[in-house]
C-alpha cells in the first residue's frame, strides 16, 4: 500500500485506531488489577572444587574453571525430584515437586560460579521460606552427589551466600507493562482494522473518493437533500437555497469542459440505479435555462422514466412515440415554466428500448433537437444494467456521470467510465450527489450559518399558472408557465431522490 492511500486508511480509520487503543489499555489495565499479585524471593548459592593439594596459581585456575563447569549441570539438578520432595515435606507444602519445578528460576551468571535460586509464591513469607530451604537442600545434594565414596570428602563445597529476603512489593503484575501491553496490541488491532475496512469499504464518500478513483473533472458536489420527497426541483423551489447554487455551479463548470466539436447535447447518467441522476438533470436543465438558453430536456430512459413525473407533466406521448413515427416534434415536446426550457417525456414504455434508442431515427431527432437548442440534456438509464447510456453518449457531445456519496461503490464507478471508454464516447465529468456533510442536518446548514445570512429566505417562487394542453407551444407574447410538481418517493429508492 502507497503513502497516500495509507493515510487515506488512518483518515477514515481513525476512529477504530482510537477504539483499539481505550480497548487495548483498558484490558491492559483491567487485567493487571484482576491478576492474584505475586512474589519472588532469591537465594544465591557459591560453589568451589576443593584443591587441597594445590601447589600454585594454575592449580587454584584449574579448580575455579572445573567449578565452572559443574554449576552449569547444577541448575538442572535444583529442579529434580531429589532437591524439591524434601523442601515439600519440611515445608509441609501442599504441591507437588512438578508444579514447584514451575515456579523456581536457577539463573548462573557467566564466567562465576554463583547460583541464584528465584521462587515466585502468591505469599511474600512463602516465597522466602521456600527459597531458602532449596538453598539448603541443593547444598545437600550437591555434595552428596560429588563424594568419591561414602564416607568421604566432597570434591565440592557450596554455601549460601545470601539468604532469601521477603519482599515488600509485588514482582506481577506489573501494571504500567500491562497497560504500555494492551496499549501496543489495541493500536495494532485498531491499525489492522483500519486497513481492512479500507479494503472492504469500497463506498464513494465523497469527492475525495472520485478523484482517487478517476481523471475526470469533478463537475459540482451536491448535498444529500432530506426534503427530496416534497420538490425534488429545489432550483425553483428554493432558487436561493445553497444546493440549488451548486446546481448552478455545476452549470458553471460545464462551461469550462473542453466539448472540442461538441454540439451541447450530453447524456447525463450513473452506474447504477438511485444515484440522483434524474433530479439532478432536471435541476441541471432548469438552472441552464434561467441564463436565457434555449433548452431541451428528453427522457431517454425507456425503462423507468422519471422526468414527467419530476417536472409534472403528462407523459400519455412522447420519445417512444417520436422515434417509431408516430408523432412530430411540436406535438409532444412541452414547454415548462417561464423560461425557455422545453421537455420531451419518454412516454409509453417500449419492449425494445435499446433498439429505438441505437435507431438511426435517434441520431436524426438528436441532430434536428440540436438545430434548434443551445442544450439538448438526455436522462439517460444507469451504464451497467443495460448499454443504453453508452450508445446515447457516442451520439452526443460526451456523458456527465453522477455518482451518490450514499450508495456508489469505485469499482462500478470504474466499470461505468471504463465502458464509456470503450465505445469511445467522451466522459465530461463526474458529478458526486448525496453528499453527507458534517454539521447540521439540513444542507443549507452544511455550509454554515455565513452562508445561510448571505442567500437570505429560500422561499419559492411562484410559477403556477395556466397549464397548455399537451403538445401545443406557446406562442411569443404568452407567458404561461407549467406548476412544480413534488417528487413522488421511488419504492426502489425511498429517499425520494429520482434515479
Amino acid at each position: 500500500m502507497d503513502t497516500p492511500n495509507l493515510v487515506k486508511a488512518l483518515r477514515k480509520g481513525w476512529l477504530l485506531i482510537v477504539l483499539g487503543l481505550l480497548l487495548g489499555g483498558g484490558a491492559g489495565f483491567a487485567g493487571a488489577k484482576v491478576a492474584t499479585p505475586e512474589y519472588d524471593s532469591s537465594v544465591k548459592l557459591f560453589v568451589a572444587v576443593r584443591t587441597p593439594y594445590a601447589a600454585s596459581a594454575t592449580d587454584v585456575s584449574q579448580g575455579n574453571a572445573a567449578a565452572q563447569q559443574k554449576v552449569r549441570s547444577y541448575a538442572d539438578v535444583i529442579l529434580t525430584e531429589s532437591i524439591l520432595q524434601p523442601v515439600i515435606d519440611e515445608l509441609r507444602l501442599d504441591t507437588t515437586p512438578t508444579a514447584l519445578a514451575r515456579r523456581v528460576q536457577p539463573t548462573i551468571n557467566t564466567n562465576t560460579v554463583v547460583i541464584t535460586i528465584t521462587v515466585t509464591d502468591p505469599s511474600a513469607v512463602r516465597s522466602a521460606r521456600i527459597a531458602d530451604a532449596i538453598g539448603r537442600s541443593s547444598i545437600r545434594v550437591i555434595e552428596g552427589l560429588e563424594k568419591p565414596s561414602a564416607g568421604a570428602t566432597s570434591q565440592v563445597r557450596a554455601s549460601i551466600v545470601q539468604t532469601a529476603v521477603v519482599p515488600t512489593a509485588p514482582s506481577s503484575p506489573n501494571t504500567s507493562l500491562n497497560l504500555a501491553v494492551g496499549l501496543a496490541l489495541g493500536a495494532l488491532l485498531g491499525f489492522g482494522g483500519a486497513l481492512l475496512r479500507n479494503v472492504v469499504d469500497t463506498r464513494v464518500h465523497g469527492p475525495r473518493d472520485v478523484a482517487a478513483t478517476t481523471d475526470s473533472p469533478i463537475l459540482a458536489t451536491l448535498g444529500f437533500d432530506h426534503e427530496a420527497k416534497r420538490r425534488a426541483l429545489v432550483v425553483s423551489a428554493e432558487p436561493r437555497s445553497p444546493l440549488a447554487e451548486a446546481y448552478r455551479g455545476l452549470r458553471t463548470n460545464l462551461q469550462f469542459v473542453d466539448l472540442g466539436a461538441g454540439d451541447g447535447s450530453f447524456v447525463v447518467t450513473s452506474a447504477m440505479p438511485g444515484e440522483g441522476k434524474t433530479t439532478s438533470t432536471a435541476n441541471l436543465a432548469v438552472a441552464l435555462a434561467e441564463t436565457g438558453a434555449r433548452v431541451v430536456l428528453i427522457d431517454a430512459d425507456l425503462r423507468r422514466p422519471r422526468i414527467a413525473e419530476v417536472m409534472g407533466i403528462e407523459n400519455a406521448a412522447g420519445l417512444t412515440d417520436l422515434l417509431i413515427g408516430r408523432a412530430e416534434v411540436a406535438d409532444v415536446v412541452q414547454p415548462w415554466g417561464r423560461t425557455k426550457l422545453d421537455v420531451l417525456p419518454a412516454g409509453l414504455v417500449p419492449p425494445n428500448p435499446s433498439e429505438l434508442l441505437g435507431s438511426a431515427a435517434m441520431q436524426a431527432l438528436l441532430e434536428l433537437l440540436t438545430e434548434q437548442y443551445d442544450h439538448v440534456l438526455l436522462d439517460a438509464p444507469p451504464l451497467l444494467p443495460v448499454t443504453d447510456a453508452a450508445v446515447l453518449a457516442t451520439m452526443t457531445s460526451g456523458a456527465i456521470v453522477v455518482s451518490s456519496a450514499r450508495s456508489s461503490r469505485t469499482p462500478q464507478l470504474r466499470t461505468a467510465l471504463d465502458r464509456l471508454e470503450r465505445v469511445g464516447a467522451p466522459v465530461l465529468g463526474v458529478v458526486v450527489s448525496m453528499v453527507a456533510f458534517r454539521g447540521r442536518t439540513r444542507y443549507a446548514g452544511a455550509y454554515g450559518s455565513a452562508y445561510g445570512e448571505y442567500y437570505g429566505s429560500t422561499a419559492a417562487i411562484d410559477l403556477t399558472a395556466a397549464v397548455p394542453k399537451r403538445g401545443r407551444r406557446l406562442r411569443d407574447n404568452e407567458t404561461a408557465a407549467f406548476p412544480v410538481a413534488p417528487a413522488v418517493p421511488n419504492r426502489s429508492n425511498p429517499d425520494g431522490s429520482a434515479n
